[in-house]
């Protein structure tokens, strides 16, 4: 028997939350997929878990889901327990997980057709919600899904899984595997959604992404280091930030060592073309550490050194939770 149709997009009672998590475990064998996780999502929001792989993230998506019953905690998806009310939730949200997971022997309208039948609805009655989608990849409406890009492959994966017009969304590292210009077409699509008021929870390992969302969650070895606006997050790099370059790019091992043996280096990491050498002094000023930064290079024989603040990322706040000395 199918699903229940959606009646698509609700407006959210007040201002609780869509997705509510309380201290969610899971544990397989010994390993603690997920350690006492503890979040919530607000109604039309694009909220981002950003973390590496064996972070957690899929497990998560899986528990919110309604596919994987967590060990302790509890969580509520649009009011509803994943856990009891499984089939009502299933028929309200939209799924797509990070391995592609359509019929590569069917077309792209093929497979469209069928997951809206599924439940119970057609692609003309989402054709509203899907067409920013649907639209990019309809000129290839009979081309077996096997046979697509990865950029294509990810907007029909999309399309299916906002076909019955979901209330909230779940992606789970829906742009893995894919090109650059595909992974920003992919986000912008994202922004269409949400403009459109659908509230959505995207899981990434890329930490560039983070600033598309409305707020962040960075989870590392199944447990929330922090969640908040991508700007807060890289607003609370404690320590001095300078972003050092050389002439000559052959020089970047030399130039990593130089700068980890400094006698005030906290962390010195790659970034890009540069190198962001954060200094252990908290409250120094950042000009001056790099005027001296860089005539220290200089001195070491790296002709053309220039150092100077720079903000920190939510990269950079994320490696600095996940060092050794916290920060």
């Amino acid at each position: 028997m199918s699903a229940p149709a959606s009646a698509g997009p609700r407006a959210p009672v007040g201002d609780a939350p869509v997705v509510a998590a309380r201290g969610l475990g899971v544990r397989f064998g010994r390993a603690a997929a997920l350690d006492g996780v503890s979040f919530e999502v607000r109604p039309g929001e694009l909220f981002g878990v950003i973390g590496p792989d064996g972070a957690g993230k899929t497990t998560l998506f899986r528990v919110l889901v309604s596919l994987l019953v967590p060990d302790t905690g509890e969580s509520r998806v649009l009011g509803l327990d994943p856990v009891g009310d499984l089939w009502a939730l299933r028929a309200r949200v939209g799924y797509m997980p990070g391995r592609f997971s359509l019929y590569p022997d069917l077309t792209v309208e093929e497979n469209l057709r069928f997951f809206a039948a599924v439940f119970g609805t057609t692609p003309e009655r989402g054709g509203a919600l899907i067409a920013p989608v649907y639209g990019q990849i309809a000129a290839f409406r009979d081309r077996r899904a096997g046979a697509l890009s990865g950029g294509m492959k990810q907007k029909l994966a999309l399309s299916c899984a906002l076909v019955h017009r979901p209330e909230v969304l779940f992606l789970d590292e829906p742009t893995t595997g894919v090109d650059a210009v595909s992974r920003r077409e992919f986000w912008d699509l994202l922004g269409e959604l949400r403009g459109a008021g659908l509230t959505t929870m995207v899981s990434t390992p890329y930490m560039d992404e983070a600033a598309r969302c409305d707020r962040v969650a960075l989870m590392q070895g199944g447990r929330l280091l922090e969640v908040d606006t991508p700007a807060a997050v890289a607003a609370g790099y404690p320590l001095p930030l300078i972003a050092v370059r050389v002439a000559d790019p052959r020089a970047r091992v030399r130039l990593l060592a130089t700068l980890r043996a400094y006698p005030h280096a906290h962390r010195v990491v790659p970034f890009g073309a540069t190198v962001h050498y954060t200094d252990a002094r908290p409250g120094g000023d950042a000009a001056a550490i790099a005027d001296a930064l860089a005539a220290h290079l200089r001195a070491a024989g790296f002709a053309g050194a220039t150092a100077a603040p720079t903000p920190a990322s939510v990269e950079d706040r994320f490696m600095a939770l996940m060092g050794p000395e916290g920060a």
